[in-house]
């Protein structure tokens, strides 16, 4: 039984209140030996949080919820979701609790939020708990999408428990405190629809507006324009990821947010060599979630949130239906043209190169990173190496030099700017093998390489001396690499 917390943190619970019938009233598990592994200041300075005092034992206790403020009620909220494909209509959090929402330094609502805080009601059969490892890895690539400027849930503290969790073997455990915009998902929809309770949607709806989309609210038609943001934001989101080379691993409709932040870092990784078809999950046996399929799942997953709010865009199903079709198909032009911004800031080019220049231009660039299996990051932070007159950097990854050299030949024609390609294209990833790497050594109790690399991705676009290999692919013996849930 959690105590009340003594402190100036007050956390709100507008979900539970508003959303009942998705809250379910739960307890974090206690925590034998609780240590911080990582606390990420600059974060809790932007939700007012005294880094001081979250290193306390109060403020432990605040991190892994066996202390709330006093009138704070923790909930493991309810939502359904496809799962490769599959519906399941009672997933929810099933190691998870929402603390509460607090409201950050500039206003915004904020939730907090854990993760491997022992089983909830929606468990399913597992522990509820969550090992050093992928507890780290979430904090890792979270602050490197931060950096990168992808719009992603944040980390706030990873902290060991004291308790060995069992999976292949067993392992060291820990929890999670992570900060959102907030934890609606497309599963969440999916919940309130199959419950058949039509004013539970609306509830929903609703709420999603007033949180996410408030413009929404004024609109002819507001639940058609809730659906409508939300494909406007997955669009730019996943343009983003596609950009920056990041697979997700494991899109299922409860992993995609109402809000467009990116949710859920199990099986992800960042690309070393382009490949379309990269995946790098240990169940994506058929490659549904590979790389190249990142914006046609999305568009998956948003006919399914279009299913949901059918009910409320219209009474004529029909007419309904007809609605959200043409909604959902402003998707692809959207995703399109977020990309096509993306890889002409990339490739440096002026504002005057038409899009029938720009597009095959940056498709070509892909081909020939596909053909020779080349090095995505690395490729693009050396093309502006040939702008300044040194085309080695870019070159010398590249097999068919000659094809290298055509490609080049047009894109330097069109004027790149070389400082502007620096200001998006980063030295810096969390590279797969530094990531294994910092996970192996702070499981073993050593967190130099993690605090190292977290620093480093925190700055990926300013090259610093003495980092280089941070910035190299993976060494020839790494092999071929895979992630897990961590379930």
């Amino acid at each position: 039984m959690s105590v009340p917390l003594r402190s100036r943190v007050t956390l709100d619970g507008r979900f539970a209140r508003e959303l009942p019938e998705m809250a379910a009233a739960w307890q974090a598990d206690p925590t034998p030996d609780p240590r911080l592994l990582a606390l990420n200041e600059g974060l809790a300075g932007e939700l007012g949080l005294d880094a001081a005092f979250l290193r306390s034992p109060e403020g432990l206790a605040l991190l892994t919820g066996t202390a709330v403020p006093e009138g704070a009620t923790p909930v493991a909220q309810a939502y359904s979701g496809h799962q490769f494909g599959s519906f399941n209509p009672r997933l929810g959090d099933g190691r998870a609790l929402l603390l509460g929402e607090l409201t950050d330094r500039t206003g915004a609502l904020r939730d907090m939020h854990l993760k491997g805080s022992g089983r909830t009601p929606f468990a399913r059969g597992g522990d509820g708990l969550a090992a050093v490892g992928p507890m780290l890895r979430e904090y890792i690539v979270s602050e490197a999408m931060h950096a990168l400027g992808v719009p992603t849930t944040r980390s706030l503290a990873v902290v060991a428990t004291g308790r060995d969790v069992r999976r292949e073997t067993m392992l060291p455990g820990a929890l999670l405190t992570r900060v959102a915009s907030s934890h609606l998902r497309v599963g969440s929809f999916q919940y309130a629809a199959a419950s058949g309770n039509q004013d539970l949607l609306r509830r929903l709806a609703d709420h999603a507006i007033g949180r996410h989309h408030p413009s929404a609210a004024d609109a002819a038609n507001p639940y058609l324009a809730l659906f409508e943001h939300v494909v406007s934001a997955q669009a730019r989101l996943v343009a983003q990821w596609m950009l920056a080379g990041f697979i997700h691993g494991v899109m299922n409709t409860d992993n995609m947010t109402i809000s467009g932040e990116t949710i859920d870092y199990g099986p992800c990784a960042f690309m070393d060599v382009f490949d379309y078809a990269t995946v790098y999950s240990s169940i994506d046996h058929a490659g549904r979630y590979a790389y190249a399929n990142q914006p046609l799942i999305a568009e998956w997953n948003l006919a399914r949130l279009a299913e949901a709010l059918l009910p409320l865009i219209g009474e004529d199903q029909e007419e309904a239906v007809t609605t959200a079709v043409a909604a959902l198909e402003a998707f692809r032009a959207q995703y399109s043209a977020a990309w096509l911004a993306g890889m002409r800031a990339k490739l440096g080019l002026p504002d005057g190169v038409p899009d029938d220049v720009a597009s095959p231009l940056a498709n070509d660039a892909l081909s020939l990173l596909q053909e020779n299996h080349v090095d995505y990051t690395s490729f693009f932070r050396g093309l502006s190496s040939v702008v300044r007159g040194d085309p080695r950097p870019a070159r010398d990854r590249v097999l068919d030099v000659a094809a290298f050299d055509a490609w080049a030949e047009r894109w330097l024609a069109l004027g790149p700017d070389a400082d502007a390609m620096d200001a998006v294209n980063p030295v810096y990833i969390p590279r797969n093998h530094l990531v294994e790497e910092a996970l192996e050594a702070a499981t073993a109790g050593d967190p130099g390489p993690l605090d190292r690399l977290v620093d480093v991705v925190r700055r990926p676009f300013e090259e610093r001396p003495g980092l280089e290999r941070y910035a190299a692919g993976p060494p020839e013996d790494f092999g071929k690499y895979t992630t897990y849930c961590g379930t």
